[in-house]
């Protein structure tokens, strides 16, 4: 259990003192104002200036910020609203939400880590580019972060010799990292939250795949564009290295993954109608059996791999135990403000509902797109997406059906966008990290923005202006119907 977890419960449950569940009260949004959104604010706020500004502090406290920033929100609701408001609230954050989000990450992360690719092709812009296509092909099936973790070592070697490299890593971010996992929920986080929360397992693989398959098909063309003319201008390069043949070790991970798979197709599946009331959260039995799937395939990885296979790959627990810690924190901090906005016009973020409503009373699919992209850039896609999928009224039978241009737009900003900065998705600065300890010369935060907005901004502008060409008819998400009059 994290730290920011573990104190965060405490708190809760010595405030609630001898509650029950028949009395836990449901958190009141509408009598919350904008400032119950401050730790929120902060602790994202602290995950995306912590690495960069003060690498030292972030990297030996951040499990004590993300508890501060944790005990900041839940302690006002206790005061306010009672403590076994508090707790329930706690519980069902933890429980309904956080539980199953993190058990997945740890899966993927722990499987993917038993994956060795070994041997090196020479960089060109024909074997990159295979590369990166093929690392965009599994992501939503591996995840970003197992795609990412399984293909950047390989990469770097294969460009080890070239005097311009950086460029291939910004482009294996943004298509590997992020757009490749647009597909599944097991592709990118937001996309998992939103499996959680009712939306079916291959909703976006139907209503995403033309989206995506545009916006990969032309960063690769910009990327071979791009890889061409540095390589000409490479005064060293792939004449002087030695390829040598590609193995794949640790293949029974393969078959793990697809137990992932199944085990998250079948929780859908099957619906037995069995649940536990764990003070005021309903756990179904079949969400429960699911994530104990996930865990014991994570420990089946651990057992079938050997050991030397995971050293090879670089690969440590410290990378998922700081997400653990961070997004306990993320998900407790988020509480007051999923309340606020399922509290609609009568709650504080009322000025968000109108920014993303048009005139006709429709959502503005635009503004949805855009406000979900830009603060996923910055503030992380994950919590992004849930806020937005809250704001849009957060019920997914609506959201998959007369509202699917709405869940669309959201769906796209949150994936797409987390590649526009290094904080915007979680496997963005760990390849940074990668990279750099390599010796690839990484553009610093700034430059890697300019780098990704390049490339990027145009096909959103593009996608923004999807009905004017005849080609889009199947697109959902920008339909005339809804845009504004």
């Amino acid at each position: 259990m994290t730290p920011a977890l573990l104190i965060a419960i405490l708190a809760a449950a010595t405030l609630a003192g001898t509650a029950s569940p028949a009395h836990a009260a449901t958190l009141d949004g509408a009598a919350m104002g904008w400032p119950w959104a401050l730790p929120f604010a902060g602790i994202l706020l602290c995950i995306a200036t912590g690495p960069l500004l003060f690498p030292k502090i972030w990297h030996a406290h951040y499990g004590k910020i993300a508890a501060f920033w944790s005990l900041l929100a839940l302690l006002p609701i206790a005061l306010a609203q009672g403590p076994s408001t508090a707790l329930t609230a706690l519980v069902h954050a933890m429980l309904a939400e956080y539980m199953s989000f993190i058990l997945l990450l740890f899966a993927l992360y722990t499987v993917a880590g038993g994956i060795l690719v070994t041997g090196s092709v020479r960089g060109t812009p024909c074997s990159n580019t295979i590369i990166l296509a093929l690392g965009t092909s599994i992501a939503s099936f591996v995840g970003t972060t197992g795609a990412a973790m399984i293909l950047i070592r390989p990469l770097i070697r294969a460009n080890a010799d070239r005097a311009h490299n950086a460029h291939v890593m910004v482009f294996f971010i943004v298509l590997v990292a992020n757009v490749g996992g647009a597909l599944t929920p097991l592709g990118d986080p937001p996309l998992f939250i939103g499996f959680l929360q009712g939306v079916s397992f291959f909703w976006t693989t139907q209503h995403l795949w033309l989206q995506t398959a545009i916006v990969a098909a032309i960063v690769l063309a910009m990327f071979v564009a791009v890889d061409i003319w540095f390589a000409r201008s490479d005064s060293k390069g792939a004449d002087q290295m030695k390829p040598e043949p590609i193995g794949v070790h640790g293949s029974v991970n393969f078959l793990l993954i697809a137990l992932i798979i199944v085990a998250i197709l079948a929780s859908a599946a099957w619906q037995p109608g069995v649940t536990l009331d764990i003070y005021g959260t309903k756990a179904e039995i079949q969400n429960l059996a699911r994530d104990a799937a996930l865990v014991v395939i994570a420990l089946a990885s651990l057992k079938l791999t050997r050991n030397e296979h995971r050293t090879a790959n670089g690969f440590t627990w410290e990378p998922i135990r700081e997400v653990a810690i961070l997004f306990a924190g993320i998900f407790t901090a988020i509480i007051p403000v999923l309340a606020m906005l399922q509290a609609g016009k009568d709650g504080a973020f009322a000025w968000l509902l109108t920014a993303v409503t048009a005139r006709d009373g429709l959502p503005h699919e635009a503004a949805y797109f855009w406000l979900t992209g830009i603060l996923s850039a910055f503030l992380d896609n994950a919590p992004t997406y849930l806020v937005f999928f809250e704001l849009a009224g957060g019920k997914a039978p609506e959201l998959m059906g007369p509202l699917a241009g709405t869940l669309a737009s959201i769906s796209m900003g949150a994936v797409y966008m987390g590649a526009l900065t290094y904080i915007g998705n979680a496997p963005n600065f760990m390849i940074y990290a990668i990279a750099q300890e390599r010796g690839v010369r990484m553009p610093n935060f700034f430059g890697y923005l300019l780098w990704a907005s390049l490339i990027l901004l145009p096909l959103f502008v593009l996608l923004t202006l999807l009905p004017i060409a005849p080609l889009f008819k199947w697109s959902i998400l920008f339909e005339p119907a809804f845009l504004p009059a």
